[in-house]
């Protein structure tokens, strides 16, 4: 089954060039206009990933976002004008997997859309089922049903957060850099400005965890080499 793609995207020129070539690879695209038809679209028919405009005419994408993960843990790829740090940090922080400037080349949209779509379904594949269970110091994680319970509290991760979170734990002990992680986890190559979508995920979920702000952190920093979790 070709994985369906939602569009939302209120310049109907730019909506039309992303739905062409995400059809020419055989996926199923829905377009929308506004971030109303955007949710009732999802409530009819969850798709595989999404790709949200951020400035539309009733509600922006961010708050688009927002209402998709209070649900669904699909991939989100926001697309805007914007290209502020501040705005590309606050669509991560609220659970965004991958952020695209405009204007953007078609061919490197459609590759971060299959990057996107590999990773959160790479776990789909069958496995031995002691190995998708991963249960130690107070922390729960289910790759089946990618549920995560730490101290008896159900933490709701997107597909990202579980993934680096996983990954951390399998190699607990071990150090791994920023490099490492994003190379792993986004299956692209590490950059400068790459450390910072990594510092957002990781503070992200230190948050959700509720060690933001404590000096015995889950997830620790080993300044200039990256993060652990201890065993």
């Amino acid at each position: 089954m070709n994985s369906r793609i939602l569009v939302l995207d209120d310049e109907k020129e730019i909506a039309e060039i992303i739905a062409l070539y995400l059809k020419n690879e055989g996926y199923e695209v829905q377009v929308v206009g506004t971030g109303r038809q955007a949710l009732a679209a999802i409530e009819k028919e969850q798709p595989d990933l999404a790709l949200l405009d951020v400035m539309l005419p009733d509600i922006d994408g961010f708050k688009v976002l927002r209402k998709i993960r209070e649900k669904y843990r699909f991939p989100v790829i926001m697309l805007t004008a914007k290209t502020e740090d501040t705005d590309k940090i606050e669509g991560l922080t609220m659970g965004a997997d991958d952020y695209i400037p405009k204007p953007f080349n078609p061919l490197e949209m459609v590759a971060r859309v299959k990057a996107q779509l590999r990773r959160s379904t790479k776990y789909n594949e069958q496995t031995r089922p002691q190995d998708n269970i991963l249960d130690f110091a107070g922390l729960v994680m289910n790759r089946d049903t990618h549920g995560c319970i730490y101290n008896e509290k159900e933490l709701s991760l997107t597909p990202i957060e579980f993934d680096i979170l996983w990954l951390l734990c399998e190699n607990r002990g071990k150090v791994i850099s920023s490099e490492q992680l994003f190379e792993r986890i986004w299956k692209e190559k590490y950059f400068k400005n790459s450390n910072n979508t990594v510092m957002v995920h990781i503070r992200h979920l230190r948050e959700k965890m509720g060690d933001a702000h404590r000096k015995s952190d889950f997830i620790k920093t080993v300044w200039g080499v990256g993060y652990k979790v201890e065993k």
